[in-house]
């Protein structure tokens, strides 16, 4: 079990149960605020490292593991999901041509353990298989993904692999979370996710994609989307870019803002409502209306 796992890995583990029991439990009834909310009280009573965050579960607890471990990324170190898959989506043929959105682009700079056995009844291995394809084909789009290891065995049905999740977390365990990525991908999916990594947006458009990149050498954020993304705003502070330069904005490869950018306290409080002081920046640089609508990103 996870507890086990957690214990011989000298990690404090924290194991709920969906608040409702339906197909996609971990992401109705409010359990997926309530999950966060959990990685937040632990933060604050065990001074825990926010760095070292890691979500992993056994068949439900493998669909919570893909599914909110994607749409939080920018909390987590790694993820272990077993005998358990994203949501799919099948044709006719019932084979399956994509997943839920928000899961695959999100997952580009997420360490990933993820364990199938061929003959398991309950999670039959079609889904992590093509979850698995989707990696591959995500990576040569956007790059990333090099941490990802999908572990199929036969003959386990819908148990545990030797060693229970012990064996797959604990590979996991070398790395920590990076929340400064030269490149983010990001689909929203969630009205209330404002914040991931170094991006803010108040109103996310929902399934859009959104490719974010750091130009060290510009001192620049480029950011391609097939969405307009007014409104939304480049988080900032020196581990971003140097903020004594001006910060230059370009959206599909046009640029829409350039300025000496000024630390305020409202982007203080704004990113301030989870004690992951990682997640906490002093400055901000705010998309202009229309940007990104008008010219599609690759």
């Amino acid at each position: 079990t996870i507890s086990a796992a957690g214990s011989a890995l000298d990690l404090l583990t924290i194991s709920p149960g969906v608040l409702e029991k339906t197909e996609r439990g971990w992401t109705d009834s409010g359990t997926e605020e309530w999950v966060l909310d959990l990685v937040d009280a632990a933060i604050r009573t065990w001074e825990i490292d926010p760095s070292r965050v890691y979500f992993s579960g056994h068949s439900m607890g493998g669909y919570g593991s893909w599914t909110l471990g994607a749409h939080h990324a920018d909390r987590v170190a790694g993820l272990g999901p077993s005998a358990g898959a994203p949501s799919p989506i099948y044709n006719f043929d019932e084979e399956v041509i994509d997943l839920d959105p928000g899961v695959i682009p999100n997952l580009r700079n997420v360490p990933m353990v993820v364990f199938q056995s061929i003959d398991d009844p309950r999670v039959p291995p079609d889904v992590n298989q093509a979850a698995a394809r989707f990696v591959a084909a995500a990576k040569e789009r956007w790059g990333g993904y090099e941490k990802f290891r999908y572990w199929e065995v036969n003959g386990y049905g819908h148990g545990y692999p030797d060693g229970g999740l012990q064996a797959v977390v604990e590979p996991l365990t070398e790395f920590q979370r990076e929340l400064i990525q030269e490149r983010v991908v990001w689909q929203p999916v969630l009205d209330w996710k404002r914040q991931f990594y170094w991006l803010w947006w108040d109103e996310p458009t929902a399934e859009a994609i959104v490719i974010a990149d750091l130009d060290r050498a510009q001192n620049a954020v480029r950011l391609q989307s097939d969405a307009d993304l007014g409104g939304m705003r480049v988080l900032l502070d020196a581990r971003v870019l140097d903020l004594e330069q001006e910060v230059v904005l370009f959206v599909n490869g046009k640029e829409v803002a350039r300025e000496m950018v000024q630390p305020t306290l409202g982007d203080l409080l704004r990113t301030a409502r989870t004690p992951d002081t990682a997640l906490h920046f002093h400055a901000s640089l705010r998309v202009p209306a229309g940007a990104g609508a008008d010219s599609p990103g690759e």
